[in-house]
């Protein structure tokens, strides 16, 4: 028998397979930690009797967390794409500082409660390899290279080094900010910003600001 859609049961049933796995490690890796986390625990985990099913299903750890990441970036992919088409021809930082973050929160606050993403990013944002593997798959993303472009472009009197070293505090401050928010929400603790829109105007400002901000000169040696 076929499905309605062209797949096969047995399809059907390998892609449901895939999908619960890769569930149940996003939410292991993000309260454990890459490392503190075996294939078999999330075969276990995800109700596989099979306790090679993730490597017969994703291969490498690092294959498994890339396809997590990608499960996620699609969609933050599409919504950034609508946003750097509505900022184009802006001259004003705060919208293309808007571009980088908001499709990531709407992202997170469309997934309901409770969410693992943002910390299992910060888990990964964490490990030198799985970091770079992350990045790379980022900036894959034309519609983030435009964010990046623009943001540079409006601020030609900072020095290079200085923009690589900002660019480093935005990126650890948007996980970072979204993972505590996301673990303060699954706990049911208090938020300094009751919704995740609140947040990502409070992210805006910050990261705005921390951009445009006057860069000291380094002292003469």
């Amino acid at each position: 028998m076929v499905t309605d859609v062209g797949r096969t049961p047995r399809a059907e049933q390998v892609g449901a397979t895939r999908q619960q796995i890769l569930t149940t490690a996003e939410r292991l890796f993000a309260e454990q930690g890459l490392y503190a986390v075996s294939n078999r625990q999330i075969s276990a985990a995800a109700g596989q009797g099979n306790n090679a099913a993730v490597g017969y299903h994703f291969g490498t750890k690092a294959d498994l967390v890339r396809a997590i990441v990608r499960r996620h970036t699609v969609r933050v992919e599409l919504l950034r794409q609508e946003m750097v088409s509505a900022a184009a021809g802006s001259r004003d930082a705060r919208d293309w500082v808007a571009c980088l973050v908001r499709p990531t929160i709407t992202h997170l606050a469309s997934l309901g409660d409770p969410t693992w993403f943002a910390r299992f990013s910060a888990q990964v944002l964490t490990d030198p390899a799985f970091r770079e593997m992350m990045s790379a798959e980022a900036l894959a993303d034309v519609s983030l290279r435009q964010v990046l472009d623009n943001l540079t472009e409006l601020t030609p009197d900072i020095p290079d080094d200085v923009r690589a070293d900002r660019s480093h505090m935005i990126r650890h401050l948007i996980v970072h900010v979204c993972a505590e928010r996301e673990r303060a929400v699954a706990e049911s603790a208090l938020t300094p910003r009751s919704t995740w829109d609140e947040a990502a105007t409070g992210l805006i400002d910050a990261i705005t600001g921390l951009w445009t901000a006057p860069c000291t000169a380094a002292p003469r040696r």
